[in-house]
């Protein structure tokens, strides 16, 4: 038996209740009291629940209210970047967005503490209730917590009035903390139930006009307003004919979708997987979002609880509640091959496809300016014995051209290191650009790097957003001791990245006049377990090189955001020639060239032959005379592919 699949509506949900900000210790088995650093992810039951189901390819959408601050901009970014709609996210001007510190003390003891005096999302109010856009969706979820206060109660009676006007199914997730209830002290915000008939009386009501209810043991009880956990589900079933969902935990979860048997293992019963739990905080939303990814779209019911089990076990798995949900390519590996692990976090193929399926969003074609160089630009001072303060101000003059070129050019990004760049590096920054940043020193072997060998700390004090660039020479006529040095500093590197969420671009330079091309290195990187999200790549006018390399990323990490190709200093019309044939090649995103671009321009302002303004016109012109370049290469390449299926239909 399963549930019947939703009328074709905008979105297939909207999840109504509370958006956070979670401060998650990063210092594992202490006391909050004792936690050094916290990391910051977007938080809050029903927030969380809307990424899952976003995650898992559910039109999802967010009714809830955040603060005019910084906090309150993160959680609408953080939620609109996981492809959750945020248009009746809404400003509170006069309330700060919610914030909880949480930790993880134990197996069993997951400290955490709500800030939530007068927060943004509990000034939600019927009037904020935008009832044409609820029977837009094919399902509102309501979160318990958001019950129990009058105003926001009423926002979720207008909104569930809204809903069964419309058809459109309403899921009570029951949500149930006390402590959110005036029911425990302040800091007690880990207890999970005290028995309260005013709490069960608010909720009774509502449970008539639901088509889902969810809840663990203890959130049953109280709706149910009986602490044996049978004779509530009965008091649930007696109010509303719901499909009721009974979780677990570990042990899985039970179904309920008719009357209530003579024991709890009465119903559909569906076992949950042997893993490791690190941290349960989450796993009920996680448990949830899989729940919806079967429930709104017809499966049956065994499935749904399969789904909502696997999602569960994964989060638990996982440091924070929302940046820990599964996507639907991982919740598919995970099914497909089971648990390797019983603690999945050490599972290196699901945690690569996780990484690799929650990356930022970019644009389909990138158009880089690499003016990342240094001992180019030490160079130039030396030959022409300027200070080098003078490179910081070339470097800002490049970085004015780019911005003049990027505003007007979707797909416009930068390789800009921070030595010389610091200045242009935080101005360009949090601007949606494409960013990445060397960490090699310039033109060793072996590899070496401006951190030593302190890459994760280093990188934790980057901004999230910059991508990791590593040039590395490497050569597969190498001594073996040689490549084997060379390898084990990039996967270094690679474990550096992973363990901080960056990404990282490996760029790796053959020797010149090699004919073997590119693809033999990435093999061999490939072979020895290192998956860079980005590869750059030297210009190739051989098509086949770019079979072999498309053929490489595909045999090995078909997850890999792509390929950008380099300029190596080339003239206009050899790129435009290396151009021609990586265009053909799928895996090919943009180009990454810089002194092709602005070579002449520092010659000549170093030089003293030409003044500020100068250099911007001409770097600018440049740039943009090379995206106009691929571009053309782009459509040419087109052109020829729709002439071959004119010529074969």
């Amino acid at each position: 038996m399963g549930s019947k699949p939703q009328v074709a509506r905008e979105f297939e949900l909207a999840c109504i209740g509370r958006a956070a900000v979670d401060l998650y210790g990063e210092q594992i088995g202490c006391r909050i009291e004792d936690v050094s650093t916290f990391a910051k992810y977007l938080g809050g039951s029903p927030a969380n629940t809307s990424v899952g189901a976003s995650r898992l390819g559910i039109r999802a959408a967010m009714i809830t209210r955040v603060g005019d601050e910084q906090n309150g901009r993160f959680v609408r970014e953080q939620l609109a970047r996981e492809g959750v709609d945020v248009s009746q996210v809404t400003t509170d001007p006069n309330r700060l967005t919610a914030l909880v510190f949480l930790a993880i003390r134990g197996a069993d003891d997951f400290p955490h503490i709500f800030y939530r005096d007068r927060c943004a999302d509990m000034g939600l109010a019927p009037a904020h209730i935008d009832s044409t856009f609820v029977q837009s969706c094919g399902a509102l979820l309501v979160s318990g917590t958001h019950l129990s206060q009058s105003t926001t109660r009423a926002a979720c009676e207008k909104a569930i009035e809204a809903a069964r006007g419309a058809g459109t199914r309403v899921i009570l997730d029951i949500d149930y903390r006390p402590v959110l209830w005036g029911l425990a002290r302040p800091g007690d915000g880990a207890a999970r139930y005290v028995e309260s008939e005013s709490v069960s009386a608010v909720v009774a009501p509502l449970l008539r006009d639901c088509d889902l209810v969810v809840g663990t043991e203890e959130e049953i009880r109280i709706a149910g307003g009986n602490p044996d956990t049978l004779e509530a589900l009965r008091t649930i079933r007696s109010r509303s004919k719901a499909l009721i969902v009974l979780k677990l935990g570990p042990k899985g979860c039970i179904a309920y979708p008719e009357g209530i048997p003579d024991s709890l293992e009465g119903g559909i019963v569906a076992p949950g997987f042997p893993v490791e739990v690190f941290n349960t905080l989450g796993a009920g939303d996680a448990f949830m979002a899989g729940f919806l990814r079967g429930w709104l779209r017809g499966e049956p019911i065994e499935r749904c609880c399969r789904y909502a089990n696997a999602c569960g076990a994964i989060v638990v798995s996982r440091h924070g509640c929302s940046p820990a949900m599964a996507t639907q390519d991982e919740l598919e590996l995970f099914l497909s091959t089971g648990v390797t692990t019983p603690r999945l976090r050490e599972d290196a193929e699901l945690s690569h496809v996780h990484r690799a399926t929650t990356r930022r969003p970019i644009a389909e074609r990138l158009h880089v300016l690499a003016f990342d160089h240094r001992s180019h630009f030490e160079d130039l001072v030396r030959s022409h014995e300027a200070p080098p303060e003078r490179i910081e101000a070339f470097k800002d003059l490049v970085a004015e051209a780019f911005e003049h070129v990027a505003q007007d050019r979707p797909g416009s990004g930068v390789v800009l290191d921070d030595r010389y760049g610091a200045p242009a590096l935080a101005r360009l920054t949090g601007r949606g650009l494409w960013i990445a940043r060397p960490v090699e020193l310039p033109n060793t072997i072996p590899l070496a790097f401006e951190a030593g060998a302190n890459l994760g700390l280093a990188l934790r004090t980057w901004p999230e957003e910059h991508i990791v660039k590593c040039l590395v020479y490497f050569s597969s006529n190498d001594a073996p001791a040689r490549q084997a040095e060379q390898i084990a500093s990039v996967r270094m590197l690679a474990e550096a990245c992973v363990a901080t969420n960056r990404e990282l671009l490996l760029e790796i330079l053959p020797p010149s006049g090699g004919k073997a091309g590119a693809a033999p290195v990435m093999e061999t990187f490939y072979a020895a377990g290192i998956r860079p999200d980005w590869w750059k790549l030297p210009p190739d006018p051989d098509p086949s090189a770019w079979s072999a390399i498309a053929r490489a990323i595909e045999r090995h990490d078909p997850h890999c955001r792509g390929v950008l190709v380099l300029g190596m200093e080339a003239a206009l019309e050899q790129l435009r020639e290396g151009f021609a044939a990586a265009v053909r090649c799928p895996w090919v995103r943009g180009f990454a060239v810089g002194r092709s671009i602005f070579a002449t321009a520092a010659t000549e302002w170093f030089g003293g032959r030409i003044g500020d303004a100068a250099v911007i016109e001409h770097v600018a012109a440049r740039y943009g005379e090379v995206i106009d370049a691929w571009e053309l290469a782009e459509r040419e390449a087109r052109g020829t592919h729709s002439s071959h299926l004119k010529e074969k239909a």
